[in-house]
C-alpha cells in the first residue's frame, strides 16, 4: 500500500500532535497528586498506602473499565475524534473537582471521575492513528503520541513543585464562588480548567477513515475469542508491558517523595531537577523506542517491537535498582536520566505492535484490554506495592526508594521472560 492510500502526511502530523498535547495534558492531571503527597497527608491524616490509592486504584479501575466498555465499543464503531473531545472535557473538570475535596472519600471519588474522563483518550487515540500511519511508520507516531505522557509528568512536577513551595504554607481563605481553599487544593483548582480548551482544539482533528472494516462491528464476544485464539501473544506481552509500567509508576510517583525524604531537599528543587529530567529522558526514550522498531521493522525484522522492550528490560534492570540505592542527591538525578530513558523506551513499539496485529474494528477494544491488564497492575499497583513494602514490611516511609528497588528486582526479569516468550507467536501471527 502506498503512502498515497493513506491520510496526507500533514494531517497525519497535525492528529498526532494534537492528541499529544491531550496526552500531555492527561498526565498534568495525573500525576499532580505525587507533588502534593506531603500536604494532602498532613491536611487529611493519610498514610503513604492510602495515597498512592488515591493515585492507583481510585484511577485504574475506572480508567480500565470504561475503556473497553462503553468507550471502547463506541471507538471502534463511531467518530473517535469526538469521543476523544468529550473525554478531555470531562477529565479536566473533574481535576478541579478535586480541588474541592475535604476529604479521603471525596477525593478518592473525583480521582474515579478523572480516571473515567481519561477512558476515552488512549484506545480511541491508538486506533485512529493507525489509520492515520502505515505499520512502517507506526512506532514513530505513536511514540511521538506518548511522549504527552513524560511532557504531562515533567510539567506537573515542575508546575505543581513551584505552587507547593507556595501554597504548602498558606492557611484557608475564601475565593469568591468558591468558598474556602486549602492550599494543596490550588494546582487542581488551576491546572484541570485549561484542558477545556485542549478539548475544543481536538474537534479541529479530522476523523480518518477505517481500514478493512466490515459491515457490521464485530461484537465484543469476537474480540475474547480473537484474544483467546492467540492467547500465546497477548497474555504474554500484555503481563510482560504490565511488569513495566508497574515499574515506570512506581518510579515516577515516588521518586519526588524519595529525593525529599532521604536527601532532605524541598519540592521547588525536586521541581526544577526531576521535572526537567522526566521531561526530556522520557520522551527522548519513547521516541527513540519507536523509531528504533520501525528501523528494525523496515529492515525485516518482524520481532522489531518485542526487541526494543527487551532491550529495556535489559538496561533498566540495574539503572533503576541503583537510582533508588544512590547515596547522594546528585548521583540520584544522574542516575535517574537512563532510567527514565530505558523506562519508556518500549511503550511506543508496545502500542504500535498491538495495532500491528488486530483487525481493525477490534483494535479499540483490544487496546482498551491491553490497558487493563496494564493498568491495573502498572497505574493500580505500581505505586501501592512500593509504599506497602515500606509502609509494612520495613515500617519506615524514609525508605520508600528501598520499596522501590525491590519492584525492579522482581518484575524486571518477570516482564524479560513474558516478552521473550511471546516473540514466536508475534511473528506467527503478522502471518495470519
Amino acid at each position: 500500500m502506498t503512502r498515497s492510500d493513506w491520510p496526507p502526511a500533514s494531517q497525519a502530523r497535525y492528529a498526532v500532535i494534537v492528541l499529544m498535547v491531550a496526552y500531555l495534558f492527561s498526565y498534568v492531571d495525573r500525576q499532580i497528586l505525587s507533588m502534593l503527597v506531603g500536604p494532602i497527608k498532613a491536611d487529611l491524616g493519610l498514610s503513604d498506602t492510602e495515597i498512592s490509592l488515591l493515585h492507583g486504584l481510585a484511577f485504574a479501575v475506572f480508567y480500565t473499565v470504561f475503556g473497553i466498555w462503553p468507550i471502547g465499543t463506541w471507538a471502534d464503531k463511531g467518530n473517535r475524534r469526538n469521543i476523544i473531545a468529550g473525554g478531555v472535557f470531562f477529565w479536566s473538570l473533574m481535576t478541579a473537582v478535586c480541588g474541592r475535596m475535604t476529604s479521603f472519600a471525596g477525593l478518592f471519588a473525583a480521582r474515579v471521575g478523572v480516571g473515567v474522563g481519561e477512558a476515552a483518550l488512549t484506545p480511541t487515540a491508538y486506533s485512529m492513528l493507525a489509520d492515520y500511519y502505515p505499520p512502517e511508520k507506526r512506532g514513530r507516531a505513536l511514540g511521538l503520541f506518548s511522549m504527552g505522557v513524560y511532557f504531562g509528568i515533567g510539567v506537573a512536577i515542575m508546575v505543581t513543585g513551584a505552587l507547593v513551595q507556595y501554597v504548602s504554607v498558606l492557611p484557608p481563605f475564601d475565593l469568591p464562588l468558591i468558598g474556602e481553599v486549602r492550599g494543596w487544593q490550588i494546582p487542581f483548582l488551576l491546572l484541570g480548567p485549561p484542558g477545556i480548551l485542549v478539548a475544543l482544539w481536538v474537534m479541529s482533528v479530522q476523523e480518518p477513515p477505517r481500514r478493512g472494516v466490515t459491515a457490521e462491528l464485530p461484537s465484543f464476544r469476537a474480540v475474547i475469542a480473537h484474544l483467546l485464539v492467540h492467547k500465546g501473544f497477548y497474555l504474554n506481552f500484555f503481563f510482560g508491558i504490565a511488569c513495566l509500567t508497574l515499574l515506570f509508576n512506581g518510579i515516577a510517583f515516588w521518586f519526588p517523595a524519595h529525593l525529599m525524604r532521604s536527601f532532605g531537599v524541598d519540592a521547588l528543587f525536586v521541581a526544577f531537577t526531576y521535572g526537567p529530567i522526566m521531561f526530556f529522558a522520557g520522551a527522548a526514550g519513547i521516541l527513540a523506542g519507536g523509531m528504533l522498531a520501525d528501523r528494525w521493522r523496515a529492515n525485516g525484522d518482524q520481532t522489531a517491537e518485542i526487541r526494543v522492550a527487551l532491550l529495556s528490560v535489559l538496561f533498566l534492570w540495574p539503572s533503576a535498582i541503583a537510582t533508588f540505592q544512590a547515596g547522594d542527591v546528585t548521583l540520584a538525578l544522574m542516575l535517574a536520566v537512563p532510567t527514565l530513558f530505558f523506562s519508556s523506551f518500549p511503550f511506543g513499539a508496545a502500542s504500535s505492535a498491538i495495532q500491528l496485529v488486530t483487525p481493525n474494528q477490534l483494535r479499540a477494544r483490544v487496546s482498551a484490554i491491553y490497558l487493563l491488564v496494564v493498568n491495573i497492575v502498572g497505574i493500580g499497583l505500581g505505586a501501592t506495592v512500593a509504599s506497602a513494602i515500606s509502609d509494612h514490611i520495613l515500617a519506615d516511609e524514609s525508605r520508600i526508594g528501598d520499596g522501590v528497588s525491590w519492584v525492579a528486582f522482581v518484575s524486571l526479569p518477570i516482564a524479560g521472560l513474558l516478552l521473550w516468550r511471546c516473540q514466536k507467536t508475534f511473528r506467527a501471527l503478522q502471518q495470519v
